[in-house]
């Protein structure tokens, strides 16, 4: 299954983008061992709306422009379930397993996502009710999909 990371912004040069850059790395290395291929990052720019309702809804249609059809969606958003790294890595496998053949994990812009986004998704994420600055949610991400993967392989990486 291939996992693509789609983002609202741009990530700058610094510590921060070095950390994200090692996990998908990670991610990218450990990944195809247990079926799951990073596809990459793709980065839109923040919307120039008038309104924050107006901005969330022009990159929600970024993304929907791009998302394939059958892809599963997973938008990171702070109203969404709080699930366990091994949740996580369970669900994934289960698409995985289940013959879905992409996957999208979306971060929203600073306005966060649009409404019909949010009821269109197949899993709403959040990484805790705290907002967080958006290269860190990259990071944390980067992390994850890791994670997952050390998770779905039986390395000893995630300790319970």
């Amino acid at each position: 299954m291939k996992i693509t990371v789609h983002a609202v912004g741009r990530m700058k040069t610094g510590p921060e983008r070095e950390l994200a850059d090692r996990y998908f790395e990670r991610f990218a290395k450990s990944g195809p061992a247990v079926g799951l291929e990073f596809a990459g990052i793709v980065e839109i720019p923040e919307s120039r709306g008038q309104s924050a309702d107006e901005r969330r809804r022009e990159e929600a249609q970024k993304l929907q422009a791009q998302l394939q059809a059958g892809s599963v969606l997973i938008l990171l958003d702070e109203r969404g379930k709080s699930l366990s790294s091994e949740d996580l890595a369970t669900r994934v496998g289960q698409l995985r397993d289940g013959g879905r053949k992409a996957l999208v994990v979306a971060i929203g812009g600073a306005d966060g996502h649009h409404k019909f986004l949010r009821e269109e998704a197949d899993l709403v994420l959040s990484f805790g009710a705290l907002t967080w600055p958006h290269q860190l949610v990259r990071v944390m991400l980067g992390e994850q999909l890791y994670r997952i993967a050390t998770i779905l392989a039986g390395h000893p990486y995630h300790r319970s």
